[in-house]
């Protein structure tokens, strides 16, 4: 493991955004270290960016030894970009601090890369328990993300190069920054979203009720992109936490 290397040998770049993530962010980056590791991945570091956080994210990650970039944005797409600019490697891995990575969906990501694939995203599992609404999502997303290319946030990956070609994660958006990235990246090469999974955090299901996801989902489509440049009405991404320690 060197999450320390020289600037000059450091391939792959592991950016992970943060804020108030205390009760999930060492398993995240846990995973993170564990997975490169495991497949032998090549001079790698891993970034945390704190993003405003009042709780111990930062002291937690510095017990792994990560570097830390301290941000006050509170805007997701931002918080990124500026992990993306610290970092040093040709290949950028977005990781969700509520997100545990596995060796066989990191391994599939830097395959692809290597066949000439600019980016890609992969399919999710959603940690337990779950509200019967929530295993109906994470099913039909297993089906329908890797078909049309939708890509979630919590594990996304580029080359360096295409993702400054394109201007990095829109920043004015507050939500959804990660399809707009991925529409970019589709038009100037291939992007896959991968069958392997990543583990992410079932909290936003079980707080919110079907409901409100579909109240959600309905203004943003009714509004279009304008809703998603402002945080106001986006508290499923930016409002407290009711179920954090999962």
């Amino acid at each position: 493991m060197d999450i320390r290397a020289p600037a000059s040998e450091v391939e792959v770049s592991f950016v992970i955004p943060a804020h108030n993530e205390e009760a999930l962010i060492a398993q995240s980056i846990q995973s993170v270290l564990e997975s490169a590791e495991a497949v032998a991945c090549a001079a790698y570091e891993v970034i945390v960016v704190d993003d405003a956080s009042t709780d111990r994210t930062a002291q937690i990650a510095a017990l792994f030894g990560v570097r830390i970039v301290s941000v006050n944005h509170r805007q997701i797409a931002a918080t990124r970009n500026a992990g993306a600019r610290a970092a040093r490697g040709k290949v950028l891995i977005f990781v969700d601090a509520d997100t545990q990575v596995r060796p066989g969906v990191l391994r599939a990501a830097l395959h692809v890369l290597s066949l000439g694939y600019v980016g890609g995203g992969s399919c999710i599992e959603i940690e337990r328990p779950l509200p019967v609404y929530g295993v109906m999502i994470e099913r039909v997303a297993q089906m329908v993300a890797p078909a049309i290319g939708l890509a979630g946030g919590c594990f996304f990956f580029c080359t360096r190069d295409v993702f400054e070609m394109v201007g990095g994660f829109d920043s004015r958006l507050f939500a959804a920054e990660e399809v707009a990235l991925a529409r970019a990246l589709s038009r100037i090469g291939r992007f896959i979203v991968l069958r392997q999974t990543v583990l992410t955090s079932g909290r936003k299901l079980r707080a919110h009720s079907a409901m409100e996801m579909l109240r959600v989902g309905l203004r943003i489509a009714r509004t279009g992109q304008t809703a998603l440049e402002t945080r106001e009405g986006l508290e499923l991404w930016y409002g407290p936490r009711t179920d954090a320690g999962g």
